[in-house]
């Protein structure tokens, strides 16, 4: 069903809804009116209308959450369906190219690069999707996992993905000298949510990508890791629900920036396992954000 089609939808049964509780309201009213002598009846009939008022509110309730959870699965369909096929249809492209055509080396090696590139793109795809379903079920492997090093490899392997000048990502730490950067988690995990921040805040930065990296010791038991950039800003209304299966926030800019709509959803998945959270900061469209892990600090014995 297009996106129009739900709007009406919810609209018309919140409409039913308020009509059937103005209803309810209006023939309780007349009853009691009619009939304020008798006290019985009066008390079995407000029970009766509580209850027939309870039972429209929890209907009304239930479709509009029905009506947006299906709004959610129809984007996340659209939006896999679209991270699927482009990358598939660009190698068979180059593929077809290379089957019917001559081509010089140079022109040869570009092609393989792309079609390198779009396969990378399509696992990545794939991956996305396997870990959102695999995310709660599978048993972690814990281990002392060192976030100075794991977030070093995270930045190296961004800027290799998205072709980035070095300048591009700062990472920083704020850190006390001799303290240790060490949580007890899934090195797996860990790195996949790292990654998804920084995928995160280079996709939704625009063009001139300026992110910022930094380490800190939030408290003597947590450390944390802040994914700042200069993008386009997140709504105060939306810092919670980018964190929702398949959500991506409504507007031109979702539509501009492909993804599924789960990235942040595995980023919160993987610090409830690990005993963390997640939250994103932002103040307002056209501000940035910077979005935080924050995770329990290993002991140091």
């Amino acid at each position: 069903m297009p996106f129009g089609g739900h709007r009406k939808s919810i609209a018309f049964f919140i409409t039913l809804g308020s009509c059937l509780v103005v209803l309810a309201v209006t023939l309780n009213i007349g009853w009691i009116l009619l009939n304020w002598q008798t006290g019985v009846r009066l008390i079995f009939g407000v029970l009766f209308f509580a209850l027939i008022i309870t039972g429209v509110v929890l209907n009304t309730v239930f479709l509009v959450r029905e009506i947006h959870r299906n709004e959610q699965q129809d984007r996340f369909i659209n939006a896999v369906t679209h991270e699927l096929k482009t990358p598939v249809a660009s190698i068979r492209l180059y593929l077809e190219t290379l089957q019917t055509r001559q081509i010089d080396d140079e022109k040869r090696k570009e092609f393989y690069g792309i079609m390198l590139a779009d396969s990378q793109r399509l696992l990545r795809t794939i991956d996305q999707v396997l870990r959102a379903g695999r995310i709660g079920s599978a048993q972690a492997t814990r281990s002392r996992v060192d976030l100075r090093e794991m977030v070093q490899e995270c930045l190296a392997a961004a800027r290799s993905h998205h072709h980035l000048p070095q300048g591009s990502l700062d990472y920083k730490e704020s850190i006390a000298t001799g303290q240790q950067a060490t949580v007890l988690g899934d090195l797996d995990e860990l790195k996949t949510a790292v990654s998804n921040l920084l995928d995160n805040a280079i996709k939704y930065s625009g063009a001139q990508i300026r992110v910022s990296v930094e380490l800190a010791a939030t408290d003597a038991r947590h450390v944390a890791i802040r994914v700042r950039d200069q993008g386009v800003g997140i709504p105060r209304s939306e810092l919670k629900r980018i964190f929702k299966r398949f959500y991506r926030i409504p507007g031109t800019v979702a539509k501009r920036v492909n993804g599924t709509g789960l990235g942040l959803f595995i980023v919160r998945s993987v610090a409830k396992r690990h005993g963390g959270r997640v939250y994103a900061e932002s103040a307002g469209a056209n501000h940035g954000s910077t979005v935080t892990l924050q995770l329990p600090a290993a002991s140091s014995s």
